[in-house]
């Protein structure tokens, strides 16, 4: 058996593998669907405090060549399409088929997964129902499909009695429907046949590993296992990429070799979605750029240290700040009310920092002021 190399990576190396992953380096992808492509995914999120996430993400990408038009345009013609929260290349869809045919999971299942096999099934005239509608009259928003459930749908949160959106959220995860664009912030839905390019599936187990594959390509750097994700992990598999240490952190790693070529490289400044994938893990964040980072909305305004929706600054290979600021459209302001810094910026960060908040505020189509 051949050995296996360990790359030993400085936390510098970790760093500039994952900027350069993730599209933040100086080279700027030629344009949307080529980033999505390579990110894999953007994460769908309906505080647009500044902007919606998902455009957040594609304009610190590509700059003041993005529009948010340009993604709705790809939704609509679907070479992009969404599924479980995010917005996947449509291509990848091959990826899931399997696990949808398997719903709720092959093998042995979790308790969970059997009460959701029973409550699906005691309501499946009402499944049958929606299916007969959307047939009929998709796409539509969910408040236009019947409720016949006969069984509602029980939770202490925020979904108890909310049985439509509950089945459609499982036939999703059948492959039945889909959603197949937005009205406003409403959701439209379909026939999953009508929206799903029609790719062969691709065998559970393989298409597991290309997603792993893919994963790894898009973050650069990661552990292979770690804590359960419900929707999308941040971790990739022991088998993708190759095993590597980071100086100074415990654990093994996976990299992925193509960012061990030696190029230069070449960092700039940019700002970053709180959902971004380059600080969602905030455990990676911690250990590889020593960034501490949390989302305050949630949290009592007297408590929060860095803002409402505070935008991760990054500046070459470091996360070395926060940005709180608040787009106000009808007053086609954007409000600075601080900027963070984790570390003193010398006058070439904060010479770069106001170049990306005035690239961010042209791109809104709003004037920065800044209160006091």
């Amino acid at each position: 058996m051949p050995m296996v190399t360990v790359h030993r990576l400085s936390k510098q190396d970790a760093r500039r593998v994952a900027v350069r992953a993730q599209l933040l380096a100086g080279q700027r992808p030629p344009d949307l669907l080529t980033a999505v492509r390579r990110l894999a995914m953007l994460q769908l999120d309906p505080v647009s405090a500044v902007a919606p996430s998902a455009d957040l993400v594609a304009w610190s990408r590509l700059g003041p060549a993005y529009s948010s038009a340009d993604l709705t345009a790809a939704i609509a013609r679907q070479s992009v399409i969404e599924l479980r929260a995010f917005l996947r290349p449509a291509e990848d869809l091959a990826l899931y088929r399997a696990d949808m045919a398997a719903w709720p999971g092959a093998g042995p299942l979790r308790d969970w997964q059997v009460a959701i096999r029973a409550w699906v099934a005691a309501n499946d005239q009402c499944r049958r129902d929606i299916l007969a509608r959307l047939a009929a009259g998709g796409p539509l928003q969910s408040r236009e499909l019947p409720d016949t459930c006969v069984k509602p749908w029980e939770s202490t949160g925020w979904t108890n009695n909310k049985n439509v959106t509950r089945l459609l959220a499982f036939m999703v995860a059948r492959g039945e429907v889909a959603v197949a664009g937005r009205r406003g912030r409403e959701r439209l839905w379909d026939l999953a046949e009508r929206v799903y390019p029609d790719h062969p599936v691709i065998p559970s187990a393989a298409a597991a590993r290309e997603r792993d594959r893919r994963r790894l390509a898009a973050l650069g750097i990661a552990r292979a296992a770690g804590p359960e994700a419900s929707v999308e992990p941040a971790t990739v598999g022991a088998v993708s990429g190759e095993p590597a240490e980071v100086e100074g952190v415990k654990g093994q790693w996976r990299v992925d070799p193509a960012y061990l070529d030696g190029a230069a490289f070449a960092g700039r400044a940019a700002l970053l979605s709180p959902f971004d994938r380059l600080v969602h893990d905030r455990v990676r964040a911690l250990e590889l750029f020593e960034y501490e980072y949390q989302l305050e909305m949630y949290k009592p305004t007297a408590k929060r240290r860095w803002g409402y929706y505070a935008l991760p600054v990054l500046f070459g290979d470091r996360l070395v700040g926060k940005l709180d600021a608040t787009a106000d459209r009808k007053a086609g302001v954007l409000t600075i009310n601080a900027i963070h810094q984790d570390v003193p910026f010398s006058g070439e960060m904060s010479a770069a920092v106001n170049e990306e908040i005035a690239g961010l505020a042209a791109w809104l189509g709003l004037e920065i002021r800044c209160p006091g």
